[in-house]
Formats: C-alpha cells, sequence, structure tokens
C-alpha cells in the first residue's frame, strides 16, 4: 500500500513486502540482542552466552583478516552478519519473503561496502592504493595488461560479493518451492500415493534442513569476503 503526496510533487510512498519483512528482521534483531542483555549478572543466561560466542567466532575472523589492531570495523562485520543470517533464517519460514533473494538488497550491501572500502583505502594509504593494482615483480611491459586486469577483478567485487548471496539463496527458495509444490500435488492424488510420497517428502525435509545450513553458511562467507 502507499499514498502520493502533492505536496512535495507528488511524491509516492509506498511499504511493500520487501520493507516489512526488513522491519520484521530488525525487530528479531533487536529484540534476540535485547534478550542477551546480561545487565551485569554474574550468570548468563542462554541467550547471553550464544551471542558471546557468536561475537567471539566474528571477532576471531576479523583479527584473522584484517589484524590485531582493527577490531574498530568489527561492529559494522557482527552487525552485518547477524541481519544477513537473521534474514536468511526468516526466508526458510513457509510463506515469507526472503529479502536477501532480493537483487536490490544484495547489490546495495556489495556496492555500499565496496565503496566504503574503496575510499577507506585511499583515506588511509593515499596513492600507495595503486600499487594494490601491480603485483610485484612485474616486467614493465606487462604493467598496462595486468593493472587493466586487476582493476577489472576489483571493480567486479561490488557486484560479485552481492550477486553470489543473491544466487544461493533463490535458487535454494526457488528449488524447495519447486518441491513442496510437486509433493502436494502427489499427497492429493490418492491414498496409495500418499504413502508412497512419504519417501521423498523425507529427502525434501533434509533439503530443508540444508537451506538452514546454506542460511549459516551464506552469513559466514559474506562476512568473510567483507574482512578479506
Amino acid at each position: 500500500f502507499g499514498f502520493n503526496s502533492p505536496i512535495v510533487g507528488n511524491f509516492y510512498l509506498s511499504f511493500t513486502n520487501f520493507g516489512l519483512y526488513a522491519l520484521i528482521v530488525l525487530t528479531i534483531t533487536i529484540g534476540l540482542h535485547y534478550l542477551a542483555n546480561n545487565n551485569f549478572a554474574l550468570v548468563p543466561s542462554s541467550y547471553s552466552m550464544a551471542f558471546e560466542s557468536l561475537y567471539a567466532t566474528i571477532s576471531v575472523i576479523v583479527r584473522g583478516q584484517i589484524g590485531e589492531n582493527k577490531e574498530v570495523y568489527l561492529p559494522f562485520i557482527y552487525s552485518l552478519f547477524v541481519f544477513v543470517l537473521i534474514s536468511n533464517l526468516v526466508s526458510n519460514v513457509a510463506y515469507n519473503f526472503a529479502i536477501t533473494s532480493s537483487v536490490i538488497l544484495c547489490l546495495g550491501l556489495s556496492v555500499t561496502i565496496f565503496l566504503g572500502v574503496t575510499i577507506l583505502a585511499l583515506v588511509k594509504h593515499q596513492l600507495k592504493f595503486f600499487s594494490y593494482f601491480v603485483p610485484a615483480g612485474t616486467p614493465l611491459a606487462l604493467v598496462p595488461l595486468l593493472v587493466s586486469i586487476e582493476l577489472v577483478s576489483y571493480f567486479a567485487r561490488a557486484v560479485s560479493l552481492g550477486l553470489r548471496l543473491f544466487a544461493n539463496l533463490t535458487a535454494g527458495h526457488t528449488l524447495v518451492a519447486i518441491l513442496s509444490s510437486f509433493l502436494y500435488k502427489l499427497f492429493t492424488s490418492g491414498l496409495i500415493v500418499f504413502f508412497v510420497t512419504l519417501i521423498p517428502f523425507a529427502i525434501f525435509i533434509g533439503i530443508l534442513g540444508l537451506e538452514v545450513a546454506v542460511s549459516f553458511i551464506q552469513a559466514y562467507v559474506l562476512v568473510l569476503l567483507v574482512s578479506s
């Protein structure tokens, strides 16, 4: 639904499924962290222990990829991981909308991160940043060719980072949608077919479990690539 506002030049503001589920993901994320708030208690709750372990895991990734003194980036990378993970898990619930299977979100995240990393690198390293595109020991005659290849490879990250998440989530959900509709038709075909269909249905349950695992893996891979 939406509305027009003639006062600001017929500006149309709408609240779509994307906005609704983005708000749901945000509410779940804040709610879980509110439950994990230990309030300085000596005995932590199960929520607190779970999120402390998660935070420690992301901290190890950041230290391993960026360095010991670069934990200033840890809050952002942790927030990115939790947001993508909760979005992926919410999308596994039947009839829900998957915001991480939206190319707008995935490319928006990847392009924004790419621009942020590039600006940060230019500010910190200035002209030395461009030496990244010339591998050490490169013959002078090959410098133009290798610089062109490295530039294309570098700018391709702005797309590949988000496209990987989008493609994997979309492919998984498409497969589940096709299989579920096919199984529904089999279950409603007859009594004998119903009992025979229980075998492929068990396999389908295993695929759903695999999709939950993919939700964690894709969030982990995204964070690993962002921090590398």
